[in-house]
């Protein structure tokens, strides 16, 4: 990824700005949906065909999940392997994302939507954080 096109999307040409926004936005979006999750885990488990107590359980990991990398993001510099980690998550649930709509799950149309789209979205953010990650290191 070009670091133009980095830097549009971004709002900055500065790496550990860029590093810090992305993973700042990862953090808001996953708490979002942590919290929905666990406030609204019946009706959304009826809306996606996934069972309520695994969505409960998810939006306790991902409420967490999202608070560690909201403190990462609040780092002047956030230490390399620990947004290699984050970024590692992020593609690993986004594989287990799709592995479990095609081997586990059994959702409702709306809810095989929102996993293909919580994948790509999750690992858009994957691909943002190493981009801004290596730019880090050029810098």
């Amino acid at each position: 990824m070009s670091a133009t096109l980095l830097a549009g999307i971004s709002r900055t040409t500065e790496p550990q700005t860029m590093l810090r926004r992305f993973l700042a936005a990862d953090a808001a979006v996953t708490g979002a949906n942590g919290l929905a999750y666990v406030f609204a885990s019946g009706p959304l488990g009826r809306l996606l065909g996934v069972d309520g107590t695994l969505l409960l359980g998810l939006g306790v990991f991902l409420t967490a999940y999202a608070a560690c990398v909201g403190l990462l993001a609040a780092r002047p510099r956030p230490p390399r392997t620990a947004v290699t980690l984050v970024v590692d998550t992020n593609i690993l649930w986004s594989v287990l994302s799709i592995a479990a709509l095609a081997l586990w799950l059994d959702p409702t149309a709306v809810g095989a939507a929102w996993a293909v789209i919580q994948a790509l979205t999750v690992a858009g953010f994957a691909v943002l954080q190493w981009s801004a990650l290596r730019a880090t290191a050029r810098a």
